[in-house]
């Protein structure tokens, strides 16, 4: 009998987002602005195929105008990079025994910029046994893991199963809810934390989702709308409950698109007018629905806090690159491996002994 060579399996890791122009130039912005009307807006909007280019361009000038006048570039993809970095450190120094038997390589893919994620998928089918997806957004939907899913079954088809898997549910966790308030606290400024009169709130922002489309009926895909209240219910109690806590209320704030129908109403724009008309002191930003920086955070949401007219107030950045966020998607990521090593040992041996 001829002992079977088994060889050592060989998987990847991708971890993926939007993505936005580094180089802030109409050629840049050009294709991303029609990769994200087709992929994304076209989910909730009927927009005809020869609209789709004047729009992109119109939203691309639009945006090379603005960020120009403005100074500002997007650092997406270089957080990007370096979370993918931190994460691949964090692999690396587990102590996983899943080490030992397999070869993990890191990488990272986007949605709307180069290097394309389903141009990523295609690629790696044929040079890796399989595929864990880490997406970089908290709360999944139709408009952000859904962009990867999608992109998976296109690729991988029936051996999706068997050869990739996608993390999910991260709001749920935890350690996640533990990491985030931690780096809030620490990133408060001392003046916030010296604030003796009147009260501070606090505004967590996520990308608002769809609650009714155009004919004021549901939505018939999935928007991540229950998934949001929720999460935002858990970190709320959760920060009024901690001990270095030093809010007076903490509130919602999303970011809605202006088309497809009617969006969430809890807005940053009420959220500081609420508390304005209340009478607050200082106002304290974290977009928490976001694992890193981009133009929605940084940009957008900043400017609306900055130009609310608080007598003090503070934006904390996103997680972004940090340690701890780091080990714990690394523990995600090798449980997923395992899972998927195990699974295709398994189907192996099942095969073998037909």
């Amino acid at each position: 009998m001829v002992d079977r060579i088994v060889t050592r399996k060989k998987y990847a890791v991708i971890v993926t987002t939007y993505g936005e122009v580094e180089k802030v130039t109409i050629r840049n912005l050009w294709p991303s602005s029609r990769r994200i009307l087709k992929v994304v807006t076209r989910q909730i909007a009927k927009i005809p195929s020869p609209l789709i280019y004047f729009i992109a361009d119109y939203r691309s000038t639009k945006h090379y105008i603005d960020w120009k006048l403005n100074h500002y570039s997007s650092l997406l993809l270089a957080i990007n990079r370096a979370q993918k970095n931190t994460l691949e450190a964090c692999i690396a120094a587990s102590g996983s025994p899943l080490l030992s038997e397999v070869d993990i390589d890191v990488c990272d893919a986007y949605y709307f910029v180069p290097p394309y994620l389903d141009d990523t998928l295609q690629r790696f089918q044929k040079d890796y046994d399989g595929i864990v997806i880490v997406p970089m957004f908290p709360v999944e939907s139709a408009f952000s893991c859904g962009v990867a899913c999608q992109m998976v079954i296109d690729v991988y088809v029936d051996r999706t199963f068997s050869q990739v898997n996608v993390l999910s549910k991260l709001w749920k966790a935890d350690r996640l809810h533990r990491i985030y308030i931690e780096h809030l606290f620490e990133e408060l400024s001392p003046a916030l934390r010296l604030q003796k009169r009147g009260k501070i709130g606090l505004v967590l922002v996520i990308h608002g989702t769809l609650v009714k489309d155009r004919a004021g009926n549901p939505p018939t895909l999935f928007t991540g709308l229950e998934e949001t209240l929720a999460f935002f219910e858990l970190m709320k109690q959760k920060i009024l409950a901690d001990p270095q806590n030093i809010f007076s209320d903490v509130r919602q704030g999303c970011m809605n698109h202006s088309r497809g129908g009617e969006w969430t109403s809890d807005t940053i724009e009420k959220a500081l007018l609420d508390y304005k008309r209340e009478g607050y002191e200082a106002v304290v930003m974290f977009p928490y629905g976001f694992f890193a920086d981009n133009s929605e955070t940084e940009y957008d949401a900043r400017k609306k806090l900055e130009h609310a007219g608080f007598p003090l107030f503070q934006y904390i950045r996103c997680i972004n690159d940090s340690l701890p966020l780091g080990r714990w998607l690394a523990d995600q990521v090798l449980e997923k491996l395992q899972a998927l090593n195990n699974l295709q040992i398994a189907l192996e041996r099942f095969e073998h002994n037909q």
